[in-house]
Formats: structure tokens, sequence, C-alpha cells
């Protein structure tokens, strides 16, 4: 961005998200989504000189959702992985214009105070810092990235990698995160596991196999695949078609990707699941008869937390935006703690996922049929069904569709356990101050009929938020106790150990 280029510009952000939920932070800023999921455009006036362009290109505007459509809405690893790299990016690229910072990829230098004054310098290093790492990671949404550089007056074809620029440290920090991670582990490119011809972005090179198949329970005491719908936006039983598939684990070789924050997950190695024995008949079938109960006493709003926590970019991903507006802090502030937020996250699911591969833990759709077969139970009856008494125990599912892989422990609650933690150290309070809205009959899951009525929930702390989303894993019939329990441990401490890594390069305590 030359001299002569806009200082102050007008974004069309189209808003993509699920129907009729709102999020709103301490600032009063909401973010509402359009009905039924379509777009709808949003003027934001952006100041380059004194404006956030995390705050608000990337989260109020939610201009990375949009390019993040382009990741199936389970791919729950591979959203993450995305978001981490981006938000690094961030991290990378102010870095020089921070005084004690250094790059976690990049030793760029430190800027002259002088060019610190503003927020110009760091918006400009951001923006082209996570442009090249989303065309690298998301190469079908290239339209939606140049678009979002365009419209604030950035080009999008300028690659010059000069150290004395913005654009320039925003290419170099970039480009440096894409060069260390593409042999991270997760197998980006696609020819991992010797593969020389045709090759497979993120498919598994481990070799995993499961013990049961989505037709026949060999083992009740491991996980079963599924049939579901092709498309997983498809919900079963709301009139919705699509061709039905057989799940696959997602992506087993996050176990043995590299984390930042420490050197081996089984570090975070937990005790194996309480009562997922089938052999032990008695405590099995506790823990199934606690999730039919759960299934059978849901609330409206039970229901909806259940969906936004299975949405990880809204209930995971907006509450770390709402404790930095909570907390007033400015840009360096929303860059650090985004970052510190995301690699918290990436870092808890590869020790998640070296857990959930070493247990093969069942969900408890396949503890239930073990259990029940097909005698009638009590439970929740499927979209606009209610509560119903006489539901065949094998025709039985969770208010939520199942994750692509083993149920010990839980992610979600990982995940929100890390971040909590990591951001409340980080922030030295536990205030999220973070608000859900819902409309009448705005759930996915039960389209028109769920809420009965307008809905907002309110989580004043990290602490509230956290056994909230943990909580909403049973309620949506998909997890067991135990599993949320583990996730909770499991989480805090990989929270606690990525605050450390990220402190570390804040204050440049590292080798330069």
């Amino acid at each position: 961005m030359g001299s002569n280029a806009p200082r102050r510009r007008t974004l069309i952000a189209g808003m993509l998200g699920g129907a009729g939920v709102g999020l709103v932070g301490t600032s009063g800023t909401a973010w509402a989504a359009a009905p039924n999921g379509q777009a709808a455009d949003e003027v934001v006036e952006f100041d380059f000189d004194n404006g956030n362009a995390v705050r608000e290109l990337f989260v109020d505007g939610r201009k990375a959702s949009v390019g993040l459509m382009a990741i199936a809405p389970m791919d729950v690893t591979m959203m993450i992985r995305v978001t981490q790299m981006t938000q690094l990016a961030w991290f990378d690229a102010v870095a020089p214009y921070h005084p004690t910072a250094v790059g976690v990829y990049s030793r760029l230098g430190r800027r002259p105070a002088s060019e610190r004054a503003t927020n110009s310098n760091r918006n400009i290093a951001l923006l082209y810092a996570s442009h090249r790492v989303l065309v690298e990671l998301l190469p079908t949404q290239v339209t939606e990235w140049r678009k979002m550089m365009t419209s604030v007056g950035l080009d999008p074809d300028d690659h010059t990698e000069n150290k004395t620029s913005p654009v320039g440290i925003g290419n170099l920090a970039g480009k440096a995160i894409i060069e260390n991670r593409r042999r991270d582990g997760m197998n980006q490119l696609g020819d991992e596991g010797g593969r020389k011809y045709n090759p497979q972005p993120y498919a598994d090179y481990l070799g995993y196999r499961p013990v049961n198949s989505a037709f026949e329970i060999r083992d009740a005491s491991h996980w079963q695949p599924l049939l579901g719908p092709h498309d997983r936006r498809l919900k079963q039983g709301t009139g919705d078609v699509g061709a039905f598939v057989v799940q696959s684990f997602a992506t087993p070789q996050l176990s043995v990707t590299k984390p930042y924050s420490y050197s081996d997950p089984a570090e975070f190695r937990i005790p194996p699941p309480k009562n997922s024995d089938h052999t032990n008949r008695r405590a099995y079938k506790s823990q199934v008869d606690e999730v039919l109960a759960a299934s059978a006493e849901l609330t409206d709003e039970q229901k909806m937390m259940a969906e936004i926590f299975d949405n990880k970019f809204l209930g995971i991903g907006l509450s770390i935006g709402a404790a930095c507006a909570a907390h007033d802090l400015d840009l360096d502030g929303w860059v650090q703690a985004h970052m510190l937020a995301a690699t918290a996250s990436f870092d808890t699911c590869i020790a998640v996922w070296s857990n959930k591969l070493r247990y093969d833990a069942p969900r408890p759709i396949t503890a239930i049929r073990h259990v029940y077969g097909s005698k009638k139970v009590t439970a929740w009856g499927g979209p606009g069904k209610g509560t119903v008494s006489d539901i065949p125990a094998d025709q039985w599912r969770g208010y939520l569709l199942v994750g692509d892989h083993a149920e010990y422990p839980s992610g979600s609650t990982s995940l929100m356990a890390s971040q909590a933690q990591a951001t409340r150290r980080f922030l030295d309070s536990d205030i999220v101050d973070f608000t859900l809205s819902y409309a009448k009959g705005s759930s996915s899951a039960e389209p028109g009929v769920t809420p009965a009525k307008e809905l907002e929930v309110h989580f004043d702390t990290w602490t509230e938020l956290n056994r909230a989303c943990g909580t909403s894993r049973v309620w949506g019939g998909v997890h067991f106790m135990s599993a949320v329990e583990a996730g909770w441990d499991l989480g805090a401490r990989v929270g606690d150990r990525a605050y450390e890594f990220v402190v570390k390069y804040i204050k440049g305590e590292v080798d330069q």
C-alpha cells in the first residue's frame, strides 16, 4: 500500500452463519447471521490508521467465515489448522511493530518507533500475511481472499518482500509460516506415506481401521463409523435429501502432527474412559442411561447451546473476540489473544486425537444400540417430535449429528477448556462477557420449532462458558460425561503450556 493509497475504506462484508443466531460482546457489537444462512451485505467502515483489522474485518465482519465455508462443517481439525496458521500469520506480521515480540517462524527485525505510532502498518502487514496463508491453504477460495484485499484498497498481487515495508513484512511472515508447516504431519500436500501419484491432501497415512462397521457392532467397547448424509449440512429427518455414506475417522494423522508448545502428546495421556468397557455391563449401562435421561429432558436452551458449541467457529471461535472486547484490548492485544487461543486449540487437538486413537471409545449411539437393541426407550424422538416413550433404541440418535472420530475425550470440551485457561491467564481475568441470542424457530436441527420463542443466553465468565460447552455435549447426545470431564482436565493443561509458549514470543525471550 503506497503513500497515495486510501487511508480509510468501506468494506462490503458478506456474513454467513446459522440462521437467526446473534453474538454480542461488551462493546455492543453484534454478529447476526442472515435468515436461513443467506448472505447479507453489511457496510463496515475501516480506518487503517486507527482501526483494528482483526476485529472489524475478521470478527465483526466475519469475513473469514465466507472462505471457511470451503471446509466441510464437520472437518473440525482442518478448520482449526487453517485458523491457527492464519492467526499466527497476524502475530508474526505484527511482531516487527511491537516493542518486544518476535515472530514464531520469522525474524524480520524491529521497525523504528515512528512506524509503531499508528496501527496502519500493523493492519497492512497482517492482512498480507493472512492473505498469503489463506491462498495456500484454501486455494478454491482465492476469489474471496482477493475481494478481502481489494475491498480495503490493497493489491493482492503485490508479492514484494521488502523488510522495510508492511506489505513486504506481511508477505515474508506468511511465506515463512507456509514453508514451516507444509510438512508438519497433517499431509497438506497429500503425498505422505510414500504416495507418488494422485496426491490426496489431508488423507490418513497411518492406516487406521475401525473395529466395527456401520452395519455391525463387533466390539461395543470401540468406535463405530455411522451412516450419515454425504453433505453433513443436511439434517436427518428435516426433509432435506442427500445420499448416505459411511463415516471415516477424520485425520488420524493429527495425532502425530507437530505441536507448538510441547514436544510429545504422550505428555498429555489421560486415563482410559471409566465406563466404556462393555464387559462391565453395569457401568457401561449407567452411562448409556445418563445420556438417554439427558435426551429425554432437553430444553430449548440446552438444544440451542448444544448447536452453538457444535459449531466451533461460532461457539468457541467468537468467544475470544467477546473477551477481547470486554477487556478493551488494542490491536496488539487482539492479535496476541487470538494467536494464543488458536495455538492452544491446535495443540489441544493434537493431544485429543492422540488419546482418541489410543482408546478408540464408542459413541453413545453405539452403546445405546448395544445395550437396548430394538427395545423402546424414553428420549428425544427426532426433529419436532419432542420427548417420546416408545422410540426403539436402534432408531435413537442424539440431538446433534455425531462427529466422525472416536468419543473419548470430548474434543469440543477440550478446546474450550484450553482456550479458557490460556486466555484467563493472558488477561489475568475470568471475564468473557459473551452473549448468544436466538430468534424464534432458528434452530438448524429443528428449524421452525426451536426455540419456541426468542432466547438469549449470557456468560459472564470463562468458567461458566467452559462448563456449558462441556455439558452441552451430553445434552446433544454425542459424548458421555467421562469424556467431558477428561476434556476439562486435558484442555486446561495444554492451555497452560500454550500460554507459556506464546508469552515467550510476546516478550522476545527466545533465540533470535
